[in-house]
């Protein structure tokens, strides 16, 4: 099986693009920046979206559904919202086809208008708010911790699988609180839980912080975030969650009758990662041969390839194989065992370092005599011969040393491409020649963060959390600064 990937280093983006396919993640499909998600891309998905309703089910969320179409006049309730997403929109104004009289095909037909046009969601907080109305009256009522996987829409001119689609899968947590303070920690709390998640699963490692003004969530008083680096020095934004103040429950009139039996509006939060993530983990990790994939998500940790002669071998191994398979799935590790007679051993081996699969087996005549395994593993593509009764321990140990081994890898190219600046001119050469994230004063003025937009392409990727705030001057206007913040180009 030739991989016949391009290069990182000739090409960042054509590899991505390349591997996302030939690795049968996803392909485009006739929807114009829609996508399919193939078996083997959304079994990944599906063990991240595991992990993730896991982790929010334990700090107390529930999940629910909500409507994909939302009336237009819902969104036009919060000023900033309708603002931040009208261009993305797409609108349903009729319900009914007709076949046309000519006999050319398929029209609308124009008798079946809608009174009021609808919206696929770009995001779920107008309908979610409307309904909520409907769900408190007192402070009993109150948190409501909602969770929801779902698809939205947002119309993109220029897409790319995983990382900007018009289509894509994600989940959105909508809650409500009596107080500030509630809703705050919420919003704070999700950010840790995605920051754990990435860090911990996926192998990437993140920086916290929060939005400035103008890249906050439309709608929101305060944007918290997790940015992570990809290996061709761009950030990516890996997840957010929005402290929504009172702006919807205003909007949207949900008031609720606290102790002492006073009217107040709720205190709202809404948080989200998508298919995004699959991006993140592809570029975060992967090299010229394939995907890279972390232990914790892979859906084949372990792949078994017998090397034989004649099905009177295969039926050999295969009695030697099948105990072993057993064993590992018994401690719950995902594995394959590859028997197919249609391929040979070596496209095997390639097939599966392009899809990524942690730990590769091979198995063979001479395997049999000797009592041993050929064990590779697929971050380093090291090789090793181990004995048969240490193997399921080896495995083991080896998968949890891959998971680590990733995650430092990511974190040393991470740390070594944080730059401190302190001069424009120093600014825009290191965004030019070195990439990553640069690390520099700013005076917290929206016409600066556009000026250095407009002329590096860069942006402030976030205001870091728990960093000491270190007193100096605008890298660009020379104004008094706080603390330094992190800029770079981003996907």
């Amino acid at each position: 099986m030739g991989k016949k990937l391009t290069s990182r280093s000739e090409d960042y983006s054509k590899w991505y693009n390349e591997l996302v396919v030939k690795s049968d993640l996803a392909e485009n499909s006739g929807v114009r920046g829609c996508m399919v998600i193939k078996p083997y891309g959304f079994a990944i998905w599906e063990k991240m979206q595991a992990q993730l309703d896991k982790m929010f089910k334990e700090t107390g969320h529930e999940n629910a559904y909500f409507p994909l179409f939302i009336p237009k006049s819902y969104l036009s309730k919060e000023a900033s919202h309708v603002e931040g997403f009208a261009k993305e929109c797409a609108v349903v104004t009729h319900y009914r086809l007709k076949s046309a009289e000519d006999g050319s095909g398929i029209v609308v037909d124009e008798d079946a208008k809608l009174e009021e046009e609808l919206i696929v969601r770009p995001t779920s907080e107008t309908i979610i708010w409307d309904t909520y109305r409907k769900w408190v009256q007192s402070y009993r009522d109150l948190p409501i911790m909602i969770n929801q996987w779902a698809n939205v829409v947002r119309w993109e001119m220029r897409t790319r699988l995983f990382l900007r689609t018009t289509e894509f899968l994600w989940q959105e947590g909508h809650t409500a609180h009596a107080t500030r303070q509630e809703a705050l920690e919420e919003a704070e709390q999700m950010m840790h839980v995605y920051a754990e998640f990435a860090e911990d699963y996926m192998g990437v490692p993140v920086i916290k912080g929060t939005k400035t003004e103008s890249e906050r969530f439309a709608g929101a008083e305060e944007t918290y975030c997790i940015e992570a680096l990809m290996q061709d020095g761009k950030a990516l934004q890996a997840g957010t969650s929005h402290f929504l103040g009172q702006n919807f429950a205003k909007a949207f009139d949900v008031k609720f009758a606290n102790k002492e039996g006073k009217q107040e509006y709720v205190w709202a939060t809404s948080w989200g990662v998508s298919t995004r993530l699959m991006g993140a983990l592809v570029m975060t990790h992967s090299d010229d041969n394939g995907l890279v994939l972390p232990p914790n998500l892979a859906p084949i940790q372990v792949v078994i390839v017998p090397i034989y002669k004649g099905l009177e071998q295969l039926d050999k191994i295969s009695e030697k194989v099948e105990p072993l398979v057993k064993a590992l799935r018994t401690k719950g590790i995902s594995v394959k065992y590859d028997k197919r007679d249609t391929h040979k051993p070596g496209f095997k081996f390639n097939e599966y370092e392009l899809k990524g699969v942690p730990v590769r087996i091979a198995v063979g005549q001479r395997d049999l005599e000797n009592g041993t395994y050929e064990v590779a593993r697929r971050d380093t593509l090291q090789k090793e011969l181990v004995p048969a009764e240490e193997v399921l321990d080896k495995i083991k140990g080896l998968l949890e040393e891959i998971q680590e081994n990733i995650y430092k890898k990511a974190l040393d190219f991470r740390n070594d491409h944080i730059t401190e600046v302190d001069s424009y001119d120093e600014f825009k050469r290191i965004i030019d020649e070195k990439g990553g994230f640069v690390s520099a004063h700013w005076d917290g003025t929206k016409e600066t963060e556009d000026k250095i937009k407009e002329e590096t392409k860069a942006t402030i990727r976030c205001i870091p959390l728990n960093v000491e705030k270190e007193a100096g001057k605008c890298m660009v206007t020379g104004k008094q600064s706080s603390q330094r913040v992190l800029f770079a180009k981003a996907y």
